[in-house]
């Protein structure tokens, strides 16, 4: 978790706000471009046990999949790990008075959700990558 920019990487896919709203639904959109939160426990992928990849909703990267998925019973989807290395990028993020690492999808820049570290999971990582479902498709196994 080294990259703390809070620019855009100049190889992200750039839409204009009009594009993005045209693409995505409100909630989509209010999550992804403006960095929100969906409410706990209602998103599509919170207790969901499908096998598969989880991409971005925005522009389709893979960024988690199932077998990196586990209930944490936080009320969102939470992975151990990325999918690779380099399809999540980390934001530094100290609004609403805590300092937490911001989680973004490395092709379209939209944000994700968080990663916590510490909170004795029996993970292989000892991280969480709290996610929101409205940021996430599911491409189930065949």
């Amino acid at each position: 978790m080294s990259d703390t920019q809070s620019t855009p990487l100049p190889n992200a896919l750039q839409l204009s706000d009009a594009d993005w709203r045209e693409r995505l639904s409100a909630a989509e959109f209010q999550v992804l471009r403006q960095g929100g939160t969906e409410r706990a426990f209602t998103g599509e992928y919170t207790d969901t046990t499908t096998q598969g990849v989880y991409a971005c909703k925005a522009c389709g990267a893979e960024l988690f999949t199932s077998n990196e998925k586990f209930g944490s019973h936080c009320g969102w989807p939470s992975f151990y790990a990325p999918l690779a290395g380099d399809s999540v990028r980390y934001i530094e993020d100290t609004s609403h008075g805590m300092k937490r690492v911001e989680v973004r999808c490395a092709n379209c820049d939209g944000h994700l959700g968080h990663v916590f570290e510490g909170e004795g999971y029996d993970t292989p990582t000892d991280q969480r990558y709290c996610i929101n479902s409205v940021s996430l498709t599911l491409r189930p196994q065949p």
